[in-house]
């Protein structure tokens, strides 16, 4: 997989996590795999690479790592895009 940090799958990850619950709740590695019909490792490093970019938050739920979007982070950047950075 290439590492760029914009692709359609990771698109696709940022707006499904807006959803209600998901945007409170984050959701894990398992749920984006089932949810996009991917192979878990496929998922966590989409997961891991919109962490290290600052597009996600991570944290803790029942012991298992959750991944949430920073709106902050999100909308920064797209300031940066719309400015023709």
């Amino acid at each position: 997989m290439v590492r760029t940090p914009v692709s359609q799958t990771r698109l696709d990850i940022l707006e499904w996590l807006k959803e209600p619950g998901l945007a409170a709740t984050g959701a894990t590695a398992d749920a984006v795999a089932a949810r996009f019909g991917m192979p878990l490792p496929v998922a966590t490093t989409h997961l891991r690479l919109l962490a290290a970019i600052g597009l996600l938050r991570t944290g803790t739920l029942a012991g298992r790592p959750h991944y949430r979007r920073d709106e902050m982070r999100i909308a920064e950047v797209a300031r940066m895009f719309e400015k023709g950075w």
